[in-house]
């Protein structure tokens, strides 16, 4: 498929609704007061973009977002190769996994800003927090799906333990582990946006909140389709990567 036609299979309805939009606000059937035309919204991002309020704004929601991740797919990454391959420390590990997953993350940003402060250490820390239980529990659950004659089927031809890990488990896992990047790289950036609502003065969120707060709609509705728009071209960033990495996926589907 051309990448024409690719753009037009997927963004066909996100542009029918602007353009209804559109029309319906220019005719008044929408108030423009809280339903501003996305042409004044199209002229407010340029005058952001060409301000640098926006660039700047980017810039910090995508350095938390980044260091976060880092932060989260790492740790997270080394706690799930550890349970997997002690079962004790599965056991143990599990309920605490289970209960900080089901905890929702802005309840736990006061606690993380008792321990770190109120700095930008506190606001990584808890997106890491996120990313990493989602890391934890997708590659947790890939390692055990991995079929246990592969894993005998190599050791009786006098794989070591290293090399069952490189040639039977990674192979085996790698698509669980992009579906695993991909899901808590929404998370950390859902989170980092809610976080700079909340206790941030740049950012995405903060400019979204203080939108808000002044009742600038052309400057709120474009910081959101800003974080939307961060958000479209993240999914398909990564499964780009996947049909690289992991080809016989995209070979069976």
């Amino acid at each position: 498929m051309s990448p024409g036609r690719f753009l037009a299979a997927r963004l066909w309805l996100l542009a029918l609704l602007l353009v209804g939009w559109q029309i319906l606000a220019a005719r008044r059937i929408l108030d423009p007061l809280f339903f501003p035309p996305p042409s004044k919204v199209g002229a407010t991002l340029a005058a952001m973009l060409a301000s640098g309020e926006l660039g700047r704004s980017l810039w910090a929601t995508l350095s938390r977002t980044g260091l976060g991740l880092l932060a989260g797919v790492v740790l997270g990454g080394l706690v799930s190769v550890v349970i997997c391959v002690s079962p004790a420390l599965r056991t143990a590990v599990q309920p605490l996994v289970s209960v900080l997953y089901s905890t929702p993350r802005l309840t736990m940003l006061p606690m993380v800003m008792l321990i770190f402060g109120v700095n930008e250490g506190s606001r990584v820390a808890l997106v890491a927090l996120s990313a990493g239980l989602v890391v934890v529990i997708q590659i947790a659950d890939a390692f055990r799906a991995v079929s246990r004659d592969y894993v005998d089927l190599a050791a009786n031809y006098g794989a070591s333990r290293a090399v069952i890990v490189r040639k039977v488990y990674l192979p085996a896992c790698l698509p669980q582990i992009f579906t695993a990047l991909r899901l808590s790289t929404g998370r950390a950036l859902v989170l980092t946006i809610s976080i700079e609502m909340m206790s941030s003065n740049d950012g995405i969120g903060s400019m979204i909140w203080s939108s808000w707060q002044t009742f600038a709609t052309e400057k709120l509705y474009a910081s959101v389709m800003m974080a939307g728009f961060l958000g479209l071209v993240t999914g398909p960033l990564f499964h780009v990567l996947e049909r690289h990495f992991v080809p016989w996926r995209s070979a069976q589907a």
